[in-house]
């Protein structure tokens, strides 16, 4: 498709998303969310669903993390030229932000699939001449900023990108929230489809709610009521004037303040969590709505690791579109399986030797931990008792962590710095790093490399947990707490291992933490590192059981085809 105007002809699924990780090379994500959304647009295009996707740009990225000496995080800006990568679009909108009208524009990038699929990826962009420079910054930090900081950027993505989509001719069949960031676009459909009265009135039968309802579909991310992004209303009056009578945005959006989540919710006619777990937590936090699950899932070329991309081209031809074809895992050798994740495991080993200087050896058991440094994910948890760790794994264990904090988380730079001051105390008896800037290449190498991938959040905060299921797809097998995704994936000693009890908390006053460390502790000692050291065809069989039952149904085209049949098409 040569010119942008032949994505136009078709009515399309309008996606929207604060973030979106297509390649390392474009830094418009700072974690799961946004990387999600980039394998949900791949899939789409391997799909060929009519697809358009909007985000910010994000014109210096989220940032680029370094440790000082002492291990402490360090921030500063990427930089990265739109120009080299995208293509300025014609056509600009405008939105009013303290009662000033500021111009947004549209880079377009294309996610092209191999079947010929294609999706459009809008980018939005106040850096323009004519806007004042507080204005032209609006899109340039991810997540960056104060509150009212975060208020514009909404303001630009959902009322902006609504506007820029009428602008350039596209015909949008669905509008997509991807979280609750983008909830403003509802209030610019209500403008488009109001319901003409005489008196002029803000009640909610004056205006064609079903109509909007029917348009949208809200997917939300966020376990815990406190994750919710909320404005005062003062604030609102002040940054975003009155694009709605506030009577009618209070009955929409909250009494108290502007509530991004319930304003979705109350405009969308199909919710969904992010896992069977998800929504059922979704569902008691939010009494009232009928709140589905579609379980997320990852794009299977991107996160293979190009060793076991060879086997699975040689043995099971056409799996990249077809990731069903997986579940026959069982024709390719074990030796072949074996000798692909050895591959990918030197691969990793070469690329730390390289950034940190230090030595691993491909013979031990290794450990992979890479998430947002935040409290509740817990990533200091095999620490707790380091003597019992270390008599557990004295020469047969090696640690590899990576994520970054959030600039504003002194909690979680301080959980940051003391991992790696564990380094220091376990020396070589347990070699362990923690590696800079994680980011979608480093990842690649990452996830593949390891032996085992670990994950400990605090229940029930997981919503999904999409990087267990990037380790499934490389017959690396999870060893997690029962959240999430792996809730449904994990089966006792086949896909990989529980940690803790049984998943039945819908909210977070139950903490089972030191039953969390004690079967840790146990299941590490007395089951996985037995199995890896004495039985190598047991542990292939895992390995094989994480992709023929796990990675198989765990992906972004089932995901995608789910929301298809449930979300688009009703």
């Amino acid at each position: 498709m040569n010119s942008w105007k032949g994505y136009t002809d078709t009515q399309r699924i309008a996606y929207f998303s604060m973030e979106i990780g297509l390649t390392a090379e474009i830094p418009t994500y700072s974690g799961g969310l946004g990387v999600l959304a980039g394998d949900t647009i791949k899939s789409a295009a391997d799909l060929k669903l009519p697809l358009v996707a909007v985000t910010l740009l994000s014109r210096k990225g989220y940032f680029r993390q370094i440790f000082d000496s002492s291990g402490w995080q360090q921030e500063h800006a990427v930089s990265w030229k739109p120009e080299n990568m995208l293509e300025l679009l014609p056509g600009k909108t405008l939105v009013t932000v303290e009662d000033r009208d500021v111009k947004v524009q549209a880079w377009l990038y294309r996610v092209k699939s191999p079947t010929g699929g294609e999706v459009p990826v809008l980018f939005l962009d106040t850096d323009i001449p004519g806007n004042l420079n507080e204005d032209r910054a609006i899109t340039d930090h991810l997540y960056g900023g104060d509150q009212q900081y975060r208020l514009k950027q909404e303001i630009v993505l959902g009322i902006g990108g609504v506007r820029l989509l009428q602008v350039l001719g596209f015909q949008v069949r669905k509008y997509h929230l991807n979280e609750g960031h983008a909830s403003l676009l509802t209030l610019d459909l209500l403008n488009h489809h109001r319901r003409v009265v005489e008196n002029g009135s803000s009640e909610l039968s004056s205006w064609d709610i079903p109509k909007i309802q029917s348009q949208c579909v809200f997917t939300t991310h966020t376990p815990v009521e406190a994750g919710h992004d909320r404005f005062p209303y003062s604030m609102v009056e002040k940054i975003m004037g009155e694009v709605v009578p506030l009577d009618l945005l209070r009955n929409l959006a909250g009494k108290e303040e502007m509530n991004m989540t319930l304003l979705a919710l109350n405009l969308s006619h199909f919710i969904n969590g992010v896992a069977k777990k998800h929504g059922e937590v979704s569902q008691s936090l939010f009494p009232g709505f009928e709140i589905h699950a579609i379980t997320n899932g990852v794009h299977p070329f991107t996160w293979t690791s190009p060793y076991m991309m060879s086997l699975f081209d040689k043995y099971l031809p056409s799996w990249a579109n077809e990731p069903e074809l997986l579940v026959r895992v069982d024709n390719i050798p074990d030796d072949e399986i074996w000798e692909a994740h050895l591959g990918a495991k030197a691969y990793l080993f070469q690329y730390i030797q390289e950034v940190t200087g230090r030595t691993f050896d491909p013979d031990i058991l290794t450990i992979g931990f890479a998430r947002r440094a935040t409290a509740y994910k817990r990533a200091k948890m095999i620490f707790t008792d380091p003597e019992r760790l270390l008599q557990i794994g004295d020469g047969k264990l090696q640690l590899i962590f990576a994520g970054k904090a959030h600039p504003h988380d002194d909690h979680g730079k301080r959980m940051i710095q003391e991992i790696q001051q564990q380094a220091q105390y376990f020396g070589d008896r347990i070699r362990l790093v923690y590696l800079p800037n994680y980011n979608m290449d480093i990842a690649s190498r990452l996830i593949p490399g390891v032996d085992i991938w670990l994950n400990n959040p605090l229940r029930p905060l997981e919503a999904s947990g999409t990087s267990g299921m990037k380790a499934a797809l490389n017959g690396v097998p999870n060893f997690s707490v029962l959240d999430g995704w792996w809730i449904e994936g994990h089966i006792e000693g086949v896909t990989g291992w529980s940690i803790g009890p049984p998943a039945t908390e819908t909210t977070v006053d139950v903490n089972h933490s030191d039953e969390d460390v004690l079967d840790l502790y146990n299941k590490l000692e007395k089951v996985i590192l037995p199995l890896y050291y004495q039985d190598r065809s047991g542990w292939v069989k895992v390995m094989k059981n994480a992709i023929g039952k796990n990675a198989y149904y765990f992906n972004t085209h089932v995901m995608m085809r789910r929301y298809v049949t449930e979300a688009y098409l009703r």
